[in-house]
C-alpha cells in the first residue's frame, strides 16, 4: 500500500511538472512571436513623403496607444522635449485651427502631435515642445476603442489623420487608419465634418463650418425631443380619454 502511494504521489508531483513546463513554453513562444512581430513592425517603410513626429509624455497605456503603436511600425518618430519642430504641430494650446492653407508648411516641414492623457493637461510642459506653427483642431467626434463617442478626445493617430484630410493628404491618412481594426470607424463617424472642413479655405472658414455644424445638430436633438414629448402627450390624452 505504501509503495503505491509513493507512487501515486511521484506520478502527481510529475504531472505538475509537465502542466508548468507546458505553460512556461507556451509563454516562451508567445514572447517570441511578440518580438517578431516587433521586428516586421520596424521595417514597415512609410509611403508618406513628409516627417510625421509625437511628444510622447507617457501618459497613456503603453498598449493602448496609438502613438506607440504608430512607433513600433516606424511611422512616427518620438521627439525629446525641448526639441523644436520646424512643421505643423496639433496641440491644446495652438492659437488657431488647422485648414488647408497649412499644406505648404506639413509637405515642407512635416507634422507632429503631442501624445498626452486630457486628464493631465494641467501637468504637460506644452511650453518645452516648441513648434511656429502650433494648431488646434476643430470639433471632430472619437472612435478609438477609449473615447468612442466622444467629441474632440481623439486619439494619437485619429489627430494625424485629420490633420492629413483637412490639409489635403487623405491617401496618407488612410494609410495611418489601417494600422488600426478600429480606424475607418472614424472617418465613418466624421465624414460630414472632415469633408466640410476639407472644403474651407481658411481658419476662420473652418470654425464657421463647424459652428454650422453643430447648430444643425443641437437644432436636431431639440426637434426629435420635441416629437418624443408630442407623441407621450397624445399617448397620454388617449390613455385618459
Amino acid at each position: 500500500m505504501s509503495t503505491k502511494k509513493k507512487s501515486k504521489g511521484k506520478m502527481h508531483e510529475r504531472r505538475k511538472r509537465q502542466v508548468v513546463g507546458k505553460e512556461e513554453r507556451y509563454r516562451q513562444q508567445r514572447d517570441m512571436s511578440d518580438q517578431d512581430e516587433e521586428v516586421e513592425e520596424e521595417k514597415e517603410e512609410s509611403p508618406v513623403s513628409f516627417p510625421v513626429a509625437m511628444w510622447d509624455l507617457e501618459h497613456c497605456d503603453p498598449k493602448k496607444c496609438s502613438g506607440r503603436k504608430l512607433s513600433r511600425h516606424g511611422l512616427i518618430k518620438t521627439l525629446r522635449l525641448n526639441t523644436r519642430f520646424s512643421g505643423l504641430v496639433l496641440t491644446p494650446v495652438g492659437n488657431k485651427c488647422v485648414a488647408p492653407t497649412d499644406r505648404e508648411i506639413v509637405q515642407e516641414h512635416g507634422c507632429a502631435v503631442v501624445d498626452c492623457s486630457w486628464a493631465k493637461l494641467e501637468d504637460t510642459p506644452f511650453s518645452r515642445m516648441r513648434s511656429p506653427n502650433p494648431r488646434l483642431l476643430p470639433f471632430l467626434v472619437a472612435a478609438n476603442p477609449i473615447n468612442y463617442g466622444k467629441p474632440c478626445q481623439l486619439s494619437c493617430v485619429e489627430a494625424i489623420a485629420a490633420m492629413m484630410i483637412i490639409t489635403g493628404f487623405p491617401d496618407e491618412a488612410n494609410f495611418y487608419l489601417g494600422k488600426f481594426s478600429w480606424g475607418h470607424s472614424f472617418l465613418e463617424l466624421n465624414s460630414e465634418l472632415l469633408t466640410a472642413y476639407a472644403a474651407c479655405s481658411n481658419s476662420e472658414e473652418i470654425i464657421q463650418a463647424q459652428d454650422k455644424f453643430l447648430a444643425n445638430a443641437r437644432q436636431e436633438r431639440i426637434e426629435k425631443q420635441g416629437i418624443g414629448l408630442h407623441f407621450n402627450f397624445l399617448f397620454l390624452i388617449s390613455f385618459l380619454n
